[in-house]
């Protein structure tokens, strides 16, 4: 009776028939499931009929399917729709079943009846075939006045994206745009020029990420619109750059100027939803210089005006505009958002900043600025006040709790000694030594970061500690001739500045020794006190000036650093940087130690 569910000869009849036309032109093909095991965030299994077998792989958006035990090892399902892809070089081909539904839990035992692997030289073939070709000879005879992006979808058979591969030859997509980003230059060590990148959905709701350079990022461009459906072929495939990719998919696609690109007719032009997965603001240390992006909600507490930004690269000045906003965590977080976001959706937000509006921004960089701080790519969006169950559950707190609670930078967080926590500062820990001794660290403009546990054993008191800053932007201001102070982030002179810290100090550990520059956070925190309160004590007591320097000496702290090379008279010196600074928490520090003697232990 298990047998006979089985449809008999299956694997050669989807030999015969490698792509079919359609779903509908599928015959019945009922296989068993032989030898499933995961692989990356798909499943791989040998399909089997009772006589011979194909490897095949399920589609990552089949998991769910197996996790929950609905598709089992040893179990039969029905092939809805498939491709078989041949690996060049190779004698191999895999079965890739795009549509599959269970007919069957597992079977006592594998089905055998002379079971034997695919041999392509004697197979027999299906009727279904001549089918197929009539068919063919009908459509020849219909599109002869049919739109090309019709006769595309007539006589090419379009390929769901997830059973694309970067070994498939020829395929055709039908997708819709869901993200257009903008055109922009780049330069490297290959030269320079242009690229743009769209993300493409089909009707399963599988997305690859699109990417064209030069003439191609040139031919495109115009033609691709938000929200439009169109044909693709003739683009190749290659395994996604994890640093890079921006939807969950194994590959990306690249489109040349010989690829096809046609506009389906007849499809409805809408703009996707944008599909958030938030970050709470407390749990962003876990992504600090990490490849991942965030998307991020919040209630605006502060935006500043826009600012101009000149771009070491290539001397451009670029917009920006700093927005500070709040989540249920009680933490804040600095959002920096760049040229047309700082200009055009930043200037609402200035406008709108008094009624504490909601915002929801995809696809945010996780920096360390401050501890933590996020920034704009490209490609993000911002949403104000969108309408989702989420903006409404945070506005309805602020408006009843958080508008009246104190709220912290979540820089602070990076201190937790939670193993939740990525960045924590019981981790990644080296001695000075290890800086120090290593000069090449920080090479290429790539920083380097490490941990420290060091005593700040001595701070220069004749040094320049702070300067003044804008009260706005906390820039570097000017004085002006007449009175006040210019800004040139701001463009704008004020009557009054701030000082902030701008710090070198030595620190020292059993190893060594280092000096360490440090900025106005880190800093106050070290002397207890703001760089306008030092400035008063210097200039009324001097002893009391000196004192409090002395007092922040031989404390232990902890540090997060980044190491660069700066180049001074022609010299290529080191650079360290605190980026972070907590005080020793001595009951977290000995279960560290504990831990580390564990690890030594075993070893």
């Amino acid at each position: 009776m298990e047998k006979t569910s089985i449809t008999p000869d299956a694997i050669s009849t989807i030999l015969a028939n490698p792509s079919p036309g359609s779903s509908s032109e599928v015959p019945e093909l009922i296989v068993q499931v032989v030898d499933l095991k995961p692989v990356g965030n798909r499943f791989t299994f040998m399909a089997s009929d009772g006589k011979m077998k194909v490897k095949a792989i399920l589609p990552s958006n089949m998991s769910s399917e197996i996790e929950s035990g609905n598709i089992q090892n040893l179990g039969l399902i029905r092939i809805l729709d498939y491709t078989l892809n041949v690996i060049p070089n190779k004698s191999e081909k895999y079965l890739i079943a795009t549509k599959c539904e269970v007919v069957s839990p597992a079977l006592k035992m594998e089905v055998k009846s002379e079971v034997k692997k695919e041999e392509p030289g004697i197979l027999l073939k299906p009727k279904q075939e001549m089918i197929t070709k009539s068919a063919a000879q009908i459509l020849h005879e219909q599109q002869g006045n049919m739109a090309p992006a019709a006769r595309m979808a007539m006589t090419r058979r379009v390929h769901p994206l997830v059973s694309l591969n970067p070994y498939q030859g020829n395929w055709t997509i039908k997708v819709r745009v869901s993200s257009k980003g903008n055109m922009r230059s780049y330069k490297n060590a290959r030269g320079e020029g242009f690229v743009f990148n769209v993300e493409l959905a089909d009707e399963d709701g599988t997305q690859i990420q699109a990417t064209m350079f030069n003439d191609a990022a040139k031919k495109f461009y115009d033609m691709f619109e938000l929200g439009k459906v169109y044909y693709i072929s003739r683009g190749t495939l290659k395994v996604a750059n994890k640093q890079f990719k921006t939807v969950q998919n194994d590959y990306e696609m690249t489109l040349n100027e010989n690829s096809v690109v046609e506009e389906a007719t007849g499809e409805e032009t809408f703009i996707p939803e944008t599909k958030f997965k938030f970050v709470s603001i407390d749990q962003l240390g876990l992504y600090v210089n990490g490849r991942e992006l965030v998307d991020i909600i919040g209630v605006v507490q502060n935006v500043s005006p826009t600012m101009s930004i000149r771009r070491k690269i290539n001397n451009e000045t670029i917009p920006k505009r700093d927005i500070t906003i709040a989540d249920e965590s009680k933490k804040t977080v600095v959002v920096s958002l760049w040229n047309d976001l700082a200009t055009n959706i930043g200037q609402e937000l200035l406008d709108m900043a008094e009624t504490a509006p909601v915002v929801a921004i995809k696809s945010l960089k996780v920096g360390d600025f401050q501890g933590v701080s996020l920034s704009s790519l490209t490609k993000s969006t911002v949403l104000l006040n969108p309408d989702i169950p989420e903006s409404k559950k945070l506005k309805s707190w602020y408006d009843s709790e958080g508008k009246g609670s104190p709220l912290a930078s979540v820089g602070s967080g990076l201190v937790s000694t939670s193993t939740r926590t990525g960045r924590s500062l019981y981790s990644d820990r080296v001695f000075v030594s290890h800086i120090t001794g290593n000069p090449s660290l920080g090479e290429d403009n790539k920083p380097e970061f490490f941990n420290l546990k060091a005593c700040i054993s001595f701070i220069k008191p004749d040094q320049t500690m702070w300067y003044r800053a804008c009260k706005t932007c906390n820039k570097k201001v000017t004085e002006t001739v007449g009175s006040g102070y210019w800004c040139e982030g701001c463009q704008k002179n004020d009557e009054e500045c701030s000082l902030r810290y701008i710090m070198v100090v030595k620190v020292s550990d059993p190893s060594g020794e280092a000096w360490l520059s440090v900025f106005n956070e880190q800093a106050e925190k070290i002397i207890g006190c703001t760089a306008d309160e030092l400035d008063r004590m210097k200039s009324e007591d001097m002893d009391a000036y000196n004192l409090k320097l002395k007092e922040a000496t031989w404390v232990p702290h902890l540090f997060r650093v980044s190491v660069a090379q700066n180049e001074y008279m022609n010299e290529k010196r080191q650079r360290i940087t605190a980026r972070t600074q907590a005080l020793l928490d001595f009951a977290a520090e000995s279960r560290y130690l504990i831990e580390e003697i564990s690890k030594m232990q075993v070893s």
